[in-house]
């Protein structure tokens, strides 16, 4: 090859190899997660015997990738991808105001609950342990260990069901279950100071449709049944130990390489 032809050749050889170095950098580095958006139905507040809908929405975390250092699976299924792995909890809870039933009772803050959890997933079933701390609004810790049942159809239809028991520490069930001396006073409701465990046992059956790779449909309906310091307060007295909700939205998957 001539020196003139080398010449020429050199700055496209370069060019090339800069491509090539940049698209594996971004094959060593992906972000893959989901966002639902959706309507809601949920118990105005814990222990209510009534519901309220409202604009509901979830995250879900799929994967994360760093060079060698891997988080979950960015580049595997979007729903129930089987394997061991992290993934990402979060809750909204809306503002709970101390009117009718609850009159005389002090305003709790909404609070964003922001936190992880492990799964076992297979193909006909999983398990998982949830942890959240409560970043906006009460402050406290919560969690929820489960299971599901799986069924997958050939269309991409994901169908789960199985058990879910909710916990919180102290401080989160002093937030929605306790009743302080002086809200007691004004309320007329007896003072109470319950401690954290689990305060909840229930069910959830759950469907996602995909529409598309990015785009699917999601379902769930929830019962849970109060328990422990939780079923024992005045505010759950007066309403229901018994909980009931439904969803639906609308889901969008996003993988990203950077």
């Amino acid at each position: 090859m001539s020196p003139n032809t080398r010449k020429f050749l050199a700055p496209f050889l370069i060019a090339a190899l800069s491509m090539t170095t940049t698209s594996a950098l971004a094959q060593d580095r992906a972000l893959a997660f989901s966002v639902t958006g959706g309507v809601a139905t949920a118990p105005k507040y814990f222990g209510a015997d009534s519901n309220r809908i409202a604009p509901g929405g979830a995250f879900g975390f799929t994967g994360l990738r760093f060079g060698s250092a891997q988080l979950g699976d960015p580049d595997g299924p979007t729903q129930f991808a089987t394997g061991t792995g992290l993934r990402g909890s979060l809750r909204y809870i809306p503002k709970r105001k101390g009117e009718n039933e609850l009159a005389g009772m002090d305003d709790v803050k909404a609070a964003l609950e922001i936190g992880a959890g492990v799964h076992h997933t297979t193909e006909f079933w999983q398990v998982f342990a949830d942890l959240r701390y409560g970043v906006i609004g009460h402050k406290g810790v919560t969690g929820e260990i489960g299971a599901n049942a799986i069924y997958r159809g050939a269309d991409g239809l994901v169908v789960h069901a199985g058990p879910r028991a909710g916990s919180g520490n102290s401080r989160f069930a002093r937030s929605y279950f306790g009743v302080s001396a002086a809200e007691s006073v004004t309320s007329g409701l007896a003072a109470y100071t319950p401690s954290g465990g689990v305060h909840s046992v229930g069910v959830e059956l759950g469907v996602y449709q995909p529409l598309s790779d990015d785009w699917g449909i999601t379902g769930a309906l929830r019962y849970d049944r109060l328990r422990g310091d939780a079923a024992s307060s005045p505010i759950v007295q007066q309403g229901s130990r018994d909980q009931f909700g439904a969803s639906i939205g609308i889901t969008r998957h996003f993988n990203f390489r950077f």
